[in-house]
């Protein structure tokens, strides 16, 4: 017999949750439409890991889901302290999500500090599942608690379940050959068993990647799997857990196809290695390790079959500047970095944009200014991508909304930079780099036709009729010029940084040719095809809401929670962030006000206003943490209203 819960819940992105709940034997199975749960324990945890295979285990499942990594900045932090606390937070559903949730409706914390830094984003009624093995006064006291929080009443409006996950971990692996510390290293694995109890995940999959990783260590590897399992078993028969949920797979939520999890940063090294095979051309990377895109580098060293080759540099300027040298030797050429390596890089952009190559700078932005945040997200390099170079060195930009969409963002920057032998900014950011969601993998017939096509011979004629290789001749519809791999016969010419002569190549001073050159630069970046700016807006609103990058689902989210509420506002979201879609300025005075939320302090605000004189509005957050659906709609209902 099935029943309705009496309180459905609202969810951030609008949607009326409703709870089914069906006893089976002495087991209650209670059927939700979606949950949100986040893993936290010190660094040395294993959370990171924990939720990793708790998303693959969804994803598997066919939930729709999406994730966020919080980790610290420090290699290793003190253990038991707040600044060592490590978390990953997971979301998924029956139907379509946008975020990783607002707050988590269930917290596992491995140790006082985890409880600490966590519980006060958790709404009243959520479920705590706490290993109290790590509630030692030494350990309370670190973080501040004077009083056991599981004792003082202070944990009275949650479900507090006490499970002492180290001593239980311990037990179940006695007939291991382990120490007592690298068995209570596998008590993540414990939680990850229960919490996979509770939720109906399947198992097989763990047990296959842990056989795979500890392939080595196969004691290592059997001792996981048994504490798995034991967290399984501890689930199915303990009485402190009556229930266990489901939350059916999400099959009204995708289009037909073949899906798999992937995070952001892996989305973009395949969208990498799609777009080089497109081309025809290899793939070179020239890269300095930094966090959050290191991840990237470490993918692609894998791919050497497809043709790539990976060169990690010993700073950010050799990184780049192999890449350059790759582009002129006719690869199709990325270099990685983050905000602080955009810096160190700039120079060389800016002799990419006097050679007028391809190169791809992908941006996995963070804070700062500086070291700033390493481990944080933010969208604080936008003018930096648009202008930080000296002299005028048009750049074009593009920016994707989502991980899976990092894979699309990738082959339309390697689309530009090869039709217009330019260099292109990707920005993407750490949110988007580390989080993850479901992925339809595409069709080859999909994919765009990169092909590219080399100068193979003289293309110019000169008043005596000897016919010569011009470097700089442009193309009349791209304003490109043609790209001459070295080593082609008669196709022999300059490249430098000093300027060049309209179509010679050969080195000039002269005035009006810099004029002209700067000029001509700037109307091949302005004259790149890109697709115009959609707009929902299904009742004609008088407000947009205008975003980039990573506020997509996050806004989203917000103006669905809107319109359910009977308000109108109308959506669009920026890919191309320069040039702006050729529509923009129409679309923004079309509307009486606009409103631009943004992880920065108003860099895309200040470019519209200046570029289109309409009164934007900022919406900002610096805080290294995405933007959450709820605030977003407190924000648009009151921009709506004023």
């Amino acid at each position: 017999m099935t029943s309705q819960v009496s309180s459905p819940a609202e969810q951030a992105d609008g949607t009326v949750v409703g709870e089914q709940r069906e006893p089976v034997g002495a087991k209650d199975v209670r059927r939700l439409d979606r949950v949100i749960i986040r893993f936290a324990g010190d660094s040395g945890d294993g959370m990171q890991l924990t939720g990793d295979r708790f998303t693959s285990e969804t994803a598997s499942f066919g939930n729709d889901l999406s994730t966020l990594p919080n980790f610290p900045a420090e290699i290793r932090a003190p253990a038991g302290t707040l600044p060592g606390v490590s978390s990953f937070q997971l979301h998924f559903a029956d139907h379509d999500i946008l975020t990783p949730g607002d707050a988590p409706n269930v917290l596992v914390a491995m140790n006082p500090a985890a409880l600490k830094a966590n519980v006060g984003d958790l709404p009243r009624g959520a479920e705590i599942i706490v290993n109290t093995d790590e509630f030692t006064r030494r350990a309370m006291q670190k973080v501040g608690y004077e009083t056991s929080p599981l004792e003082d009443g202070s944990l009275d409006g949650y479900h507090l379940h006490p499970v002492p996950l180290t001593t239980l971990t311990v037990e179940a692996l006695k007939e291991f050959d382990l120490s007592r510390k690298e068995a209570e290293r596998s008590k993540n694995m414990f939680a990850l068993g229960l919490l996979s109890w509770m939720y109906h995940r399947p198992t097989e999959g763990t047990e296959r990647f842990l056989r795979s990783k500890f392939t080595k260590k196969p004691e290592i590897a059997e001792a996981n799997i048994a504490a798995y399992r034991a967290g399984w078993n501890f689930g199915e028969t303990t009485e402190d857990f009556a229930v266990s949920y489901e939350i059916a797979p999400a099959a009204k939520a995708f289009p037909p196809g073949v899906y798999r999890n992937i995070s952001g940063n892996l989305s973009l090294a395949y969208g990498l290695i799609a777009a080089s095979r497109q081309a025809d051309l290899p793939l070179f990377l020239g890269s300095y390790p930094i966090t959050p895109a290191s991840d990237i580098l470490h993918e692609l060293s894998r791919h050497k079959n497809f043709g790539v080759r990976t060169f990690q540099a010993e700073d950010e300027i050799a990184g780049i500047g192999a890449a350059l040298g790759a582009a002129f030797g006719g690869s199709l050429a990325v270099t990685t970095t983050s905000g602080p390596g955009v810096a160190l890089k700039s120079e060389t952009i800016g002799l990419a944009v006097s050679l007028e190559l391809p190169l791809l700078i992908v941006d996995i932005q963070r804070g700062g200014p500086s070291t700033g945040l390493p481990t944080k997200t933010e969208q604080a390099d936008l003018l930096q991508a648009m202008y930080g170079r000296n002299g005028e060195a048009p750049v074009p930009v593009v920016a994707p909304r989502t991980p899976a969409d990092c894979f699309d963002a990738a082959l339309e920057a390697a689309r530009i930079a090869l039709a217009y032998r330019t260099p292109v900014f990707l920005l993407s950011d750490g949110y988007l780099a580390n989080g993850s969601e479901p992925w339809r993998i595409p069709e080859l017939d999909e994919l765009p036709d990169l092909a590219v096509r080399f100068a193979q011979g003289p293309n110019h004629t000169l008043d005596d009729g000897t016919e010569v290789f011009w470097p700089y001749k442009r193309d009349p519809r791209t304003l490109a010029r043609p790209w001459a791999v070295p080593g082609t016969p008669g196709l022999e010419h300059r490249i430098g940084g000093i300027e060049k002569q309209d179509g010679t190549g050969n080195i000039s001073y002269d005035p009006a040719n810099h004029d002209f050159m700067v000029r001509t630069r700037q109307a091949k970046i302005d004259g790149i095809d890109v697709p115009d700016l959609e707009v929902d807006d299904p009742d004609g609103a008088r407000t947009l809401v205008l975003g980039w990058g990573s506020t997509y689902g996050p806004i989203t989210a917000a103006v669905r929670r809107l319109r359910r509420a009977g308000e109108s506002i109308a959506q669009a979201h920026l890919r191309h962030l320069n040039p702006f879609p050729h529509n923009l300025g129409p679309v923004l005075k079309s509307y009486d006000k606009v409103v631009v939320p943004e992880m920065n302090l108003g860099q895309l605000a200040t470019l519209i206003r200046a570029k289109y004189l309409v009164d934007a509005r900022s919406y900002n957050q610096v805080n290294g943490m995405p933007f959450k659906a709820e605030q977003l709609a407190t924000a648009l209902k009151e921009a709506i209203d004023d």
